[in-house]
């Protein structure tokens, strides 16, 4: 009992940690933000947005959910480069997020937002052809989540996910080292007197990120075949010398298929995204 009890606060104290990220419209607009420039987060969602529409490609159209769509990046994608194949709905669990979705999405045909849990979606069985959640399964109960994505596709139907990967050399020394070492020198400099708006600080995210072969388990135990695996992101760099050589290393953004792989060099992708039928 008292094990169960445990489990539901970790999971609500997850949930708020979660939620508080993008709660304002002003942080759901600076996370819209960061897809522009030269940043290593930039390079990030560059590098996703285009693997996601490099998989997209291969299906001719049909109903497509965005589970997850954040302010709508990949949408506004879709509706201008291929205008009339997706009839597309998006939600997201963050109402600024969905407010500077519709602002991105102004004018756009046959376009439904609504605010949703990825978790508890509000739409019937064998909804949608194309089922996309970009970014978001590592801020989740992965399994619940799944669950309810392979209830909305239809059979026969596309489920593109991505997720973080927990195995990149990346990942490993951004999460074992080096933000414990940036809040380790925020509670230094706090102890010294530095003003708070001037100190270090790295905020909980509630990431819980799943290797390729957990993941693509929990595709099989709902009846989902995994048919492609691509890593992307890919860089040997690490933080912060990411931040330092970003500033003059550009070729990603004109280049972003150099990002991707899925031989030899994957194992240096920051993350990887599953597509399932």
């Amino acid at each position: 009992m008292e094990a169960d009890v445990h489990v539901l606060r970790s999971r609500r104290q997850r949930a708020e940690t979660v939620a508080a990220q993008y709660e304002t419209l002003t942080d759901a607009r600076q996370y819209a933000g960061s897809h522009q420039g030269w940043s290593p987060g930039a390079r990030y969602l560059h590098s996703r947005l285009h693997v996601v529409d490099e998989v997209l490609r291969t299906c001719p159209g049909g109903e497509l959910l965005d589970a997850g769509c954040g302010p709508g990046v990949l949408l506004r994608r879709l509706v201008d480069t291929r205008p009339g194949d997706f009839g597309i709905t998006g939600c997201d669990q963050s109402a600024a997020m969905i407010e500077v979705a519709r602002e991105r999405l102004a004018g756009a045909a046959d376009v439904r937002l609504t605010v949703a849990d990825i978790e508890d979606l509000p739409f019937p069985e064998r909804s949608f052809d194309v089922v996309v959640a970009m970014g978001v399964l590592e801020y989740t109960d992965a399994l619940r989540a799944l669950r309810e994505l392979a209830r909305v596709v239809r059979h026969g139907g596309l489920v593109v996910v991505t997720m973080l990967n927990p195995r990149s050399p990346y990942r490993l020394f951004e999460w074992s080292v080096y933000w414990p070492a940036v809040r380790l020198l925020g509670h230094a400099e706090r102890w010294a007197g530095v003003p708070p708006e001037r100190r270090h600080a790295a905020s909980r995210t509630g990431i819980r990120a799943l290797s390729r072969r957990r993941l693509c388990r929990l595709f099989r135990g709902l009846g989902l075949r995994p048919v492609d695996i691509a890593y992307y992101d890919v860089t040997p760099l690490l933080p912060p010398f990411d931040r330092i050589v970003r500033k003059w290393a550009r070729r990603w953004r004109a280049h972003p298929e150099t990002t991707v792989s899925r031989g030899a060099r994957r194992w240096l992708g920051t993350a990887y995204l599953v597509a399932a039928r």
